[in-house]
């Protein structure tokens, strides 16, 4: 696996190191040992899929809080999502900012996410899936969120939202 950070610390974009012959090719996409040696949490507790119906879809802005913080591991394994991070450490230097990446089925790209980033994303293709590996368990008491558009961060989608759920409507501004 290929990682590199992105500009907010902690957060990796990871390419998948293929081996290629004839048949195709062959990649690994986790090994905890190469996930130590980059100081991520390599902890796995739960993975999920989001299966996607349409394009425009947005799915965010989620983030847990302590003490159930959450790592994530995403890959998007069918279509193609526009997926964001920010931010949301206390006393990082990069406090209230964003980074986003096209995850899709052809270039195979994951996103890991450390704990204390928010994270959603907006699907760019229909019936689009995306699987996620956490490092903790859903915990309903310490979910969270901000809408989508919220303007202390004034995140730039690439697509109008189609589709969007009551509650990810429904979230307040970021209370800072």
């Amino acid at each position: 696996m290929i990682f590199r950070e992105t500009k907010l610390k902690g957060a990796f974009l990871i390419e998948p190191e293929k081996l290629e012959d004839p048949r195709g090719f062959f990649a690994r996409s986790w090994c905890q040992k190469e996930f130590e040696r980059q100081g991520l949490n390599p902890r796995l507790v739960q993975c999920n899929i989001s299966f996607n119906a349409k394009r425009g879809t947005l799915r965010g802005m989620h983030y847990q809080v302590k003490p159930f913080e959450e790592a994530k591991l995403i890959r998007c394994t069918r279509g193609a999502i526009y997926d964001v991070v920010v931010d949301l450490r206390a006393g990082s230097e990069t406090w209230g900012e964003s980074w986003a990446e096209v995850l899709d089925s052809e270039n195979r790209r994951m996103l890991y996410i450390p704990e204390g980033l928010a994270h959603g994303f907006l699907t760019l293709a229909d019936t689009t899936e995306v699987f996620y590996q956490m490092s903790e368990f859903y915990a309903p008491e310490c979910a969270r969120g901000f809408r989508w558009d919220d303007p202390a961060f004034a995140l730039a989608w690439p697509g109008p939202v189609e589709v969007i759920s009551d509650r990810d409507r429904g979230y307040p501004d970021f209370a800072k």
